[in-house]
């Protein structure tokens, strides 16, 4: 296959991101084909004009590339592996699947195996940015792959995203993006202690979140989750469950190569209790919950917004190469 084969896009899950991304693909023309268990949620892309496929297997029986994006490695495995309507048995030599969720590596390898046994292509493509980067296609996005089906898929990416990065072989992309979600849960929660010490300290929020926002502590995740907590929202579009499944994928890749890590085990007991305290759709963010609780105290501050949206505007994306030193 090559890059101008890529005409029937089948795309199954369409959660907060899968929705959003699925909506770039049909915004820029594409022919798509949608799925999702909720139907409800595939009915503005259908209005929009995507196509419905009643199945996994039909659908990768009539699209030349199928992306997956899905909550769990288990949700994943039971979309292509389904014994009567699987993906798998779609698949065929040429075709690629393209797995957008944020999975754990061993068992991308496995899938991909099994879709190469089928001739086709798999490459592990996750995304990092947020939610409302994902809504204008200005989302990064990871792929791991061979370079050859790489070229090929690289026009979708950058319909969907903006800084495409070639991430190396399958499996690459699933570790580079659970250990992202691992540093954003970190700054997450740092970001969460210093509101509440300031709150503490008599300090105004507002001009706590500036000076954070125009210091050596700004982050990613201050100018965005930061936000949304001060409002009292704190809807990020992700939820404490996600957040375990991420950072617990991460502690498991050091487990596995005896990495020694000691931030790792303490984060993921912080959120396992805050998800069995406030439940598992509980919006990340409010981890601040639990200084809220311990100090009495409300973390809020005027004039900050319920939602992060994206201000800049839609672009072409484009491949990102790694960093080489230059004397």
């Amino acid at each position: 296959m090559t890059q101008s084969t890529i005409a029937k896009i089948g795309f199954i899950g369409l959660g907060n991101v899968g929705a959003k991304l699925a909506g770039s693909l049909l915004r820029n023309g594409y022919d798509l084909t949608v799925r999702d268990l909720d139907e409800s949620a595939a009915r503005p892309l259908l209005d929009a004009g995507a196509a419905w496929s009643e199945s996994p297997r039909a659908m990768a029986e009539s699209c030349d590339l199928l992306i997956t994006c899905l909550p769990s490695p288990a949700a994943s495995a039971a979309v292509l592996e389904d014994a009567s309507d699987g993906a798998l048995a779609g698949l065929s030599e040429g075709k690629i699947w393209a797995e957008m969720s944020t999975t754990d590596y061993n068992e991308a390898t496995r899938l991909g195996a099994l879709v190469k046994q089928r001739g086709a292509m798999p490459v592990d493509c996750p995304v990092s940015g947020g939610c409302h980067r994902a809504a204008t296609g200005n989302i990064s996005i990871f792929a791991g792959c061979d370079r050859a089906t790489f070229d090929c898929i690289l026009p979708v990416l950058t319909t969907m995203g903006r800084r495409i990065l070639h991430t190396g072989d399958l499996g690459s992309a699933s570790i580079l993006k659970v250990l992202t979600n691992y540093l954003a849960t970190a700054n997450l929660l740092s970001c969460a202690e210093a509101l509440a010490t300031a709150q503490a300290a008599g300090m105004d929020l507002a001009t706590t979140y500036e000076a954070i926002r125009i210091s050596s502590g700004t982050s990613f995740v201050h100018e965005t989750e930061s936000q949304v907590i001060l409002n009292g929202s704190r809807d990020i579009n992700f939820t404490m469950d996600l957040v375990c499944k991420d950072i617990g994928l991460f502690q498991s890749i050091a487990e596995e190569h005896g990495v020694p890590l000691e931030l790792s085990p303490l984060l993921v007991r912080i959120f396992e209790q805050a998800r069995q305290t406030y439940g598992d759709r509980e919006h990340s963010p409010n981890i601040i919950r639990r200084y809220e609780e311990a100090t009495g105290t409300k973390i809020l501050a005027d004039g900050f917004p319920s939602e992060i949206t994206d201000d800049e505007p839609e672009e072409p994306g484009a491949e990102i190469k790694p960093h080489q030193q230059h004397p």
